[in-house]
This record gives C-alpha cells, structure tokens and sequence, in this order.
C-alpha cells in the first residue's frame, strides 16, 4: 500500500466511524436528553429516528451524487452538513432544533457513507484493495458497536451534548485531507429528480414503516413505501440519466450481493440490539458493562477482517468466503440463543462471541468487494449507495421480524437460520478469485 493510499484509508475509514457512530451513540444519552430538553416520551424516539430515516432514505442520492458531481464535492458536501449539523445539535435548545439537525445529519452521513466506499474502491490501488475493504468494514464495525460505550462515557462525564459535539472536531480535521486527496472528477449536473424524490420517499417510508410494523400505521406506510419503489424501478428503466443505472443489476456480483447483503444486514444489523438486551434482562449488565461487553466482539472480527481475510481473499473466492462465514456466524447464533440468567458472561456471550466474530470477519469484505467488483468508474458512487442502502433496510427489515418471535432466544435462532439463507445467496456469486474480477479504475 503507497503513502497515498494509506492517507485515502484513514480519511475513508474515519469518516465511516463517525457516520455509524452516529447511530447508536445517542441511545444511552437519551434519558439525560429528554430530562433536558424535557421530551414527552413519546416522542423521544425522533433523537433517534430523526437521523436513522434520512441516513436510510437518501442513501441512493447520495452515491450518486459522486458520480454526477465528483467525488471530492459529494465527499467534502456530506462531511460539511454533517460535521455542522453535529454542532447544531450539540448546541440545541429545544426540542424541534435538536431533531432537525440530527435529520440534517442523516441527510449529510447519507452522502458521506457512499463516498467512503467510492473512495477506496475508485482510488486505492487493486492489490492494496481487499485490504483497504476489510479495515473500512472494520472502521464502521468499531463505530457501531462503540457507540454505547462512547455515549455512555461521555453522557456520564460530561453531558449527553458531547455525543453530538464529539464528532466536530474531527469533521474540522477531515476537510483538508480530503479536499488534497480526492479527484474533483467530471461535472455533469443532470441528476434524476423524479428517481430521487421516489427512492427518497419510498426507502424512508419502508424504514419507518418496518421500525413501526406493531403500530396501526405501520402497515399502511409499508404499502406505501414499496408502491413508491415500485414507481422507482419502472421509471429507471426509461431515465436517461437514472439515479440507479439498471445496468447495474445485470452484473451478477452487484445483483447477487446486493441480496446477500440485504439478508447479511438483518442478521448482523439486529444482533446488537438483542445482544445489549440479553446482557442487560439475563445477566443484569449496567450501561457501562454492557458496552465492555460488546469488546470481544468488535476486536475478534477487526483483527479477522484486517489480518485474515485479505490473506484468504488473495487465493479464495469471494462466494466461498462468504459462505463459510456466514455459517460460521450461525453456528455462532446458534450457541447464543441457549442464553438463561443461570448462565455467565464466558460460556454465555464470549465463548459465542468467537464464533460470530469469526464469521462476520469472513464474510464482511469478501461480500463488499463483491458488490463493488466489476462496476465501471462512473457509476461506482450508485453502486455504493444500492449496497448502504441493502444494508440499511435489511436491518430494519430484521429488526421489525425479529421482535415479533417473543424471546431473545428464537431471535438468535431466527439470525442463524437467516444466516445459512446467506450462505446459500453467496453461492450464487461467480466462483472467481477477486484479482481475476474487472479492477475499477479512478474517474
């Protein structure tokens, strides 16, 4: 890996982190926010969701926009309205200017997220690849399963402000660096406004359709929400300039992994939320223990992702990886849903831990890198907003089912059993190693 494309990894990767930081950070946060700022706790969820639906929603505009626009301007635009939006959050007085800043900063984390990915796969060279794929999976992993530690440590030391402003400074930072590395790239302005209003629309409405499906509306916007992509896919088929280019879908990695990725992500996305659940209802964790928790999760899969995988990746086919992985991780599940209060923090989340974080190590940049192999240089922005956006919605689409089965145990089932469906998907990936797959090369 060259000088410049290790400085291209460490901007990409943390601004990956912040974005998935961003997620979870605020849960822990939430009682001292609505004593604050005195939310009813009804609506307490929208310092959530405010950030989760547009971050969801505008996904697909958001990769294209390096595409149409340039990366540099996509990458530096989704940096500037979320590192801003961060501050006015932090700084908020009331109720309404806090949930519109953090829907603003979903708005930006939605353009940054997809650059992230253009960026390494559009700039790093193709041997340094696999490599810069599975430390930025690694970079998202450790911002996600960090934010309740993150949350609860800064909300307990100082106030639930400074999950918000935390993440300032370092957006300040980014700015230069990016606006040095990155290619300006072409300039076509012509974006597909219709395209955009109905993904927008219609993803967003399937998200907060499926976080709401026990609700009476919840159906109704789910109907909505799928009418509205519906509408989406027939007119892309006869935009001149789409926002998600059908050809796109006619390459077998990008179609098939996108599937994989969607099934992977209501496995994986979910698993934390029942994870963080189990530890606290079954073996009685605090907030701060049940971050801890989450440690041998996050470090066992960075160090299978950044030191064993690539290794594998250079002599094994990707549909392999990603198959051996995913039943890895449910052999994982598996052990985890025999979990009782009778049972203790080693057999009963480490000893599982090994596992999943073995198989998530292995699938997780094999899959990346098969849903961005193969794609030209011009709609690589898409084609990383079609595989946030799978990622996204599968996990609302997991979370939503699995609530409903009554029981962190038939939860853990239901992931496993979901997990070897995946498994199944990756096979239908072509049986090509990834240096025998079509590089992209820089717009």
């Amino acid at each position: 890996m060259t000088r410049r494309d290790l400085a291209v990894l460490v901007l990409a990767c943390a601004a990956q982190f912040m974005v998935v930081l961003d997620v979870s950070v605020v849960n822990v946060a939430l009682p001292s926010l609505q004593a604050d700022l005195g939310f009813d706790p009804v609506d307490l969820h929208w310092a959530v969701n405010a950030y989760a639906l547009p971050f969801a929603g505008f996904l697909l505009l958001g990769g294209r926009l390096a595409d149409l626009y340039g990366l540099r301007r996509a990458f530096v635009l989704g940096l500037a309205l979320f590192t801003l939006a961060g501050l006015a959050g932090g700084l908020a007085g009331g109720q309404g200017t806090l949930i519109a800043a953090r829907a603003v900063q979903g708005l930006g984390a939605a353009v940054l997220a997809p650059a992230t990915l253009t960026v390494l796969s559009t700039t790093v060279g193709e041997d340094a690849r696999p490599r810069a794929l599975a430390a930025w999976t690694a970079a998202g992993l450790a911002g996600g399963t960090s934010g309740n530690l993150v949350g609860g440590v800064l909300t307990d030391a100082f106030s639930w402000r400074w999950v918000l402003l935390v993440n300032v400074p370092v957006g300040v930072l980014l700015v230069v660096p990016a606006l040095r590395l990155l290619p300006a790239g072409r300039r076509n302005r012509r974006l597909d406004a219709r395209g955009a209003v109905l993904a927008t629309a219609g993803i967003a409405s399937l998200t907060y359709g499926l976080a709401h499906a026990g609700a009476p509306s919840g159906g109704f916007v789910i109907v909505a929400g799928a009418v509205l992509v519906a509408c989406f896919v027939a007119l892309q088929t006869r935009e001149r300039s789409p926002l998600l280019p059908v050809r796109l879908l006619r390459i077998r990695e990008v179609a098939v992994g996108n599937a994989a990725m969607l099934l992977a992500g209501a496995c994986l996305n979910p698993m934390w939320y029942f994870l963080a659940l189990s530890m606290r209802d079954l073996l009685h964790f605090g907030a701060l223990r049940t971050g801890l928790g989450f440690l041998p999760h996050t470090l066992l899969t960075i160090v299978v992702g950044l030191h064993l995988t690539p290794r594998l990746m250079r002599r094994t086919a990707n549909r392999t990886l990603v198959a051996a992985g995913a039943l890895v991780a449910a052999s994982g599940f598996l052990w985890q849903s025999a979990l009782t209060e009778d049972g203790g923090y080693l057999t009963g989340i480490l000893g599982p831990a090994v596992l999943i974080s073995l198989g998530g190590g292995l699938l997780n940049t094999p899959l990346t890198a098969a849903v961005t192999s193969g794609v030209p240089a011009e709609d690589a922005g898409a084609a990383s907003g079609l595989t946030n956006t799978a990622k996204q919605v599968g996990g609302a689409l997991g979370l939503a089912v699995l609530v409903t089965l009554g029981g962190y145990g038939a939860a853990f089932l239901a992931i496993a059993g979901v997990l070897v469906l995946t498994a199944a998907a990756a096979l239908l990936l072509p049986g090509r190693a990834p240096d025998a797959l079509a590089p992209n090369t820089a717009a």
